[in-house]
């Protein structure tokens, strides 16, 4: 568990579902009285959709902070995957809702890698081929974007399989935002990734256009280097902005259907660089996910009980789906954060709920996921236990320990309350 900093210190936000725990609006809540000077995304990329509903305006957060509504600019760290087409196409949205100049509130650290148009492409071959095996991929090249980064350090070569994929032609190095200033460099490696990518991505993407598109990137955004997250926390508050969330993490979740991402604290806490920090755990009262995946606690009934207006099916990963709140997931999502320091609970506004308080196994209850098993199986074989959940927030500070410091009972951000710490 981190340090406590309080109510004036930085705060990491980590969603312990599997994303959509409502951390947009969480984020939000936490900016809206100017005490936060910069939101830091510390892992994801454009796959983020944080809902956040203030003052009559909603817009789906993707690699803006969500913090943007209320006026507090973004610091894209290293660990992010910067596409720079669609960050352009949100800007756009932002303005629209009166949001003056978005991309002058956008800083992005010079070794982030850049997710483009061949990454995406690649990203939905290769699912559309999985058939009924699908991951529940996005479709927005994320895993394609960090794997690619790892060919040219391992020496890959056509035909060679890395991480479980074919590598389709001659790697070369992956591109970087930094790279967006450079137009020379930015070119070679936009020539060699298409080159790479075309037995998958075809010639359909000008890479004489994506040069031009991404040195006006880099004219419209402060680009940095070194330690960029450390020179702002030293300066003022923050929030660290995670994305997805710890059941999706790359080495917690529950493989294939993870994200090639950390989603824990992790990334947060190296930026950080030791300073302290608290970690706020997000959690709807419900279970939610999209597309492909376990869902232990599922029940077809809830996705028309608890009718979602801005998470519907997804564009390429499919369905929505809900389940109960789900005691061993949970468990599970705080161990793999190394603790958290308090909670944020969404959705009270939701009635009649229910909790998994352990699963039937063949060979009895357990109220944890075992070590050294595979994980996506044991939760296929499992059946929950499922109890009324009459109060959740009292339930949820006795379950995990630690208080719920912020509520939400509905979208809006009127809806959302900072309470003080209670915790020492």
């Amino acid at each position: 568990m981190t340090g406590r900093a309080g109510v004036t210190g930085h705060v990491v936000v980590v969603g312990l579902g599997f994303g959509d725990e409502g951390k947009g609006a969480v984020v939000d809540a936490l900016c809206r009285d100017g005490s936060v000077s910069s939101v830091v995304r510390f892992n994801g990329g454009a796959q983020a959709a944080h809902n956040v509903v203030a003052d009559g305006r909603h817009h789906t957060f993707s690699q803006f902070g969500s913090g943007t509504l209320a006026g507090v600019p973004t610091l894209l760290s290293r660990h992010v995957l910067v596409e720079p087409i669609a960050l352009a196409a949100e800007a756009r949205e932002l303005a629209a809702l009166g949001v003056a100049d978005p991309l002058r509130l956008v800083t992005a650290h010079a070794d982030a890698l850049l997710t483009t148009p061949f990454h995406v492409a690649a990203n939905r071959v290769r699912e559309d081929a999985r058939g009924p095996r699908r991951h529940g991929s996005c479709g927005k090249g994320i895993g394609e974007t960090v794997w690619y980064s790892l060919l040219a350090r391992r020496a890959a070569r056509p035909g060679d399989v890395v991480e479980g994929q074919v590598v389709p032609g001659e790697p070369g190095e992956a591109p970087t935002v930094g790279d967006c200033a450079r137009r020379a460099v930015l070119r070679r490696k936009l020539d060699a990734l298409a080159r790479c990518y075309r037995p998958l991505a075809g010639d359909g993407t000008s890479v004489a256009g994506l040069v031009a598109l991404y040195r006006a990137f880099a004219d419209a955004v402060r680009i940095v280097d070194g330690d960029e997250v450390g020179r702002r926390a030293d300066a003022g508050r923050l929030v660290l902005e995670g994305a997805q969330g710890v059941l999706l993490d790359q080495d917690h979740g529950f493989h294939p259907h993870t994200t090639w991402s950390s989603t824990t604290p992790r990334n947060a806490r190296l930026l950080l660089g030791g300073r302290p920090a608290r970690v706020l755990g997000v959690t709807r009262t419900y279970q939610t996910r999209h597309g492909a995946g376990p869902l232990p606690t599922e029940d077809a009934a809830l996705p028309a009980r608890f009718p979602e207006r801005h998470n519907g099916t997804g564009e390429y990963q499919g369905a929505w789906r809900a389940g109960h709140l789900d005691a061993v997931l949970l468990r599970h999502a705080v161990a793999a954060c190394g603790g958290v320091d308090g909670l944020a609970v969404t959705h009270l506004d939701a009635r009649d709920l229910s909790v998994a308080t352990a699963y039937r196994t063949a060979s009895g209850p357990v109220t944890r996921l075992p070590a050294g098993v595979d994980r996506t199986a044991f939760v296929a074989g499992c059946a929950p236990v499922v109890e009324p959940l009459p109060d959740p927030v009292a339930w949820l500070e006795r379950e995990v320990g630690v208080p719920v410091e912020v509520t939400g009972r509905g979208p809006d951000r009127a809806d959302y309350t900072v309470r003080t710490p209670v915790a020492a």
